[in-house]
């Protein structure tokens, strides 16, 4: 059987052409292989800056699975919140609270009902990438600084802002004074998936809590079916 093939602008005769595909298909498979793995390192490996252009496919919520030693930290900044927000007529039903202290990669965000002393919804909340190159997470009041500030914060007015919906924070500690000058906002972000990543880690704002799309919508129900303000703790 004579195979025909194409040779230039001409096709010709007597020449099997077999090996030739044969070999075209390994290439093409390696080449795909290649490819592949350079996308997954890409992916895990690249520690992903704030970019509001950057896109993630996003997984269900899950309700939270806490450890003895950061349930802990949770009851205890519950309580220093629930005493504060009764003396200076904040919302006693809920508060926010951010654990700094867990890795971004895991949910560090909770919904905390101080009514029943419990927890009702988590998510993965994002830290401040700061000016230096450290991979250790830095905190800082300062202006400019790019550094998520501890402490406690009003969550404000929500407002239509680049990233869409958001709400404004002010600080109520010397440890996050600036927070309003600074612009640091309570806000969602599509480079923060739903589920855990971890062992690696989430993007990072420039000192906003920055949360997911679909996890905003659940938090923007408690802010605005309160009738007084709720407080976020963030606290390491």
């Amino acid at each position: 059987m004579q195979i025909y093939y194409n040779s230039g602008d001409t096709f010709s005769k007597g020449v099997t052409a077999y090996p030739t595909k044969i070999f075209m298909r390994l290439f093409f498979t390696a080449l795909l292989f290649c490819v592949s793995l350079s996308a997954l390192a890409y992916f895990f490996w690249y520690k992903t800056k704030f970019n509001k252009h950057v896109t993630v496919t996003t997984f269900a919520i899950k309700k939270a699975d806490l450890d003895a030693e950061v349930k802990q930290r949770v009851i205890s900044h519950a309580a220093t919140i629930s005493k504060y927000a009764g003396a200076n007529n904040y919302n006693t039903q809920y508060c926010f609270l951010a654990d700094m202290k867990i890795a971004s990669g895991k949910s560090r965000f909770f919904v905390y009902n101080l009514e029943r002393d419990s927890v009702e919804l988590t998510g993965l909340v994002t830290h401040g990438s700061g000016k230096s190159n450290s991979s250790n997470i830095q905190f800082s009041n300062t202006e400019g600084s790019l550094c998520t500030s501890l402490g406690k914060y009003k969550i404000g007015n929500s407002y239509k802002g680049k990233f869409g919906l958001a709400y404004k924070l002010y600080g109520l500690d010397a440890t996050n004074s600036n927070a309003y000058n600074r612009f640091v906002v309570l806000h969602a972000h599509e480079c923060v998936p739903n589920s855990a990543t971890a062992p690696f880690p989430i993007c990072e704002s420039q000192g906003c809590p920055t949360v997911a799309p679909a996890f905003l919508t659940q938090l923007a129900k408690y802010i605005d079916d309160a009738e007084k303000p709720i407080l976020l703790s963030i606290y390491y």
